[in-house]
């Protein structure tokens, strides 16, 4: 798992600040993101707790992508496959 403080926009299009007597828009507003990678067989359940802990029901929760890994390689060992998750 891999979580990485970002900045991004999507419906929420922003806010507008002052700063020094300037007013300016502010488009990329502070987010987070969870990257993980989980076997077929643990995919619901890992969709599931992620929805469960991240949604408060305002714009702005995130959205889940799932894609398939083609394959993975353990670089130390070189082991190749699911086993290296």
């Amino acid at each position: 798992m891999t979580i990485t403080e970002v900045k991004g926009c999507g419906h929420q299009k922003g806010h507008v600040e002052h700063y020094r007597g300037s007013e300016y828009v502010v488009n990329l507003l502070p987010k987070i993101k969870v990257e993980t990678v989980v076997n077929d067989e643990e995919l619901a359940k890992a969709t599931e707790a992620i929805v469960e802990v991240a949604r408060t029901g305002e714009i702005g929760d995130g959205k889940i992508f799932i894609y398939d890994i083609a394959d993975v390689v353990q670089v130390r060992t070189g082991e190749k496959g699911p086993k290296v998750i």
